[in-house]
């Protein structure tokens, strides 16, 4: 209909590097209006070996940590045109692996997966096999997490973060310390609860361990976990760190009920800053962890045209930000 060959039109439908003049451009786009043409990207998916799809795949989608994370990932692919399709699962390793093995099916042209790695060697395993697969079929992988999989990796400095916090928490007169702990089997939980003991052992602090409470990586778990604190015989503690930030306002809705007051009878702390902070009272004390750019710099890794000949890990560091909830006991600060 437009008079040129399939070639030309090809570069006009497909916006390719070369360019055509704006006259044949126009009868092109005309001829698509007219016939209400669209491409079939199956069709192409086939012809070039991927499709225009990257697929996200988040441990928790109710969590802000990781829509913050997929927030930040889907306006860097914009505007490369790129379809996201975001999944959740909470099957840890074999249900990433099963996403993968999807992903490569529907020759998708990355894969970013988000979230902790767990101590299940044989599944962990397993899922290095489904991302080596998909790799070698010509796809990109990065995650965000721990350094574990062999491929590009966003690293948040998990441990340091934590140990910071402790060691701010201390200097503030902090003395007595509850975590509320996650799930033993998330290397995040675990480095966090470990970052935040040894800081708290560089100002000579003991931590003792029937006051390391573990609990589901949510609000209800922070909920559960400071109901153990509060029900525990003997004095409380006086600052209670839950390792993320929903746990924390779990936490704090339990103090509510129980008619404690934060941070008057109890401080509490919590790690990562997501958005929904801003309506929590008392302003949450916290460790920062610049979750958009997090979600930016994954989708930079597997739209590089560059194919590094190891994998290229980015730490990122958090910064501990002292809010009105872990005020000092005395200080006058009201509830």
């Amino acid at each position: 209909m437009a008079g040129v060959s399939l070639t030309t039109a090809s570069r006009v439908v497909n916006e390719g590097a070369r360019k055509v003049g704006p006259e044949l451009a126009e009868r092109v786009n005309r001829a698509v209006t007219e016939l209400g043409y669209q491409a079939n990207l199956q069709a192409r998916a086939v012809a070039s070996g991927y499709s225009s799809m990257i697929g996200v795949l988040v441990r928790d989608i109710d969590d802000p940590y990781f829509s913050s994370i997929a927030a930040g990932l889907i306006e860097a692919t914009a505007a490369h045109r790129l379809l996201v399709c975001i999944s959740s699962t909470s099957s840890g390793e074999r249900g990433e692996g099963e996403y993968v093995a999807l992903m490569r099916a529907q020759r998708a042209r990355a894969v970013i997966l988000i979230g902790s790695r767990s101590d299940n060697v044989s599944a962990r395993e397993a899922l290095r096999a489904e991302v080596s697969a998909f790799t070698a079929s010509g796809g990109r992988v990065a995650c965000v997490g721990q350094d574990l999989l062999g491929v590009d990796t966003i690293m948040p400095e998990n441990a340091a973060g934590a140990e910071a916090l402790a060691s701010a928490l201390v200097a503030l007169g902090h003395r007595s310390f509850a975590v509320l702990a996650g799930p033993r089997e998330l290397i995040t939980a675990r480095d966090r609860v470990e970052g935040f003991r040894a800081g708290l052992r560089a100002w000579s602090v003991d931590l003792n361990p029937r006051w390391v409470i573990e609990g589901a990586f949510t609000r209800d778990g922070g909920y559960e976990a400071m109901s153990a604190v509060l029900a525990a015989d003997g004095d409380r503690p006086d600052c209670v760190f839950a390792v993320n930030d929903v746990m924390a306002v779990g936490a704090l809705a339990r103090l509510r009920a129980a008619g404690v007051l934060a941070p008057s009878d109890i401080a509490v702390a919590g790690f990562d800053d997501i958005l929904t902070l801003r309506d929590v009272y008392p302003p949450l004390t916290t460790v920062r962890l610049p979750l958009k750019r997090m979600g930016e710099m994954a989708a930079s890794l597997v739209l590089s045209d560059t194919r590094p000949a190891r994998p290229r890990i980015i730490p990122v560091p958090g910064e501990v930000i002292l809010r009105q909830s872990t005020a000092p006991r005395g200080s006058g600060v009201a509830r």
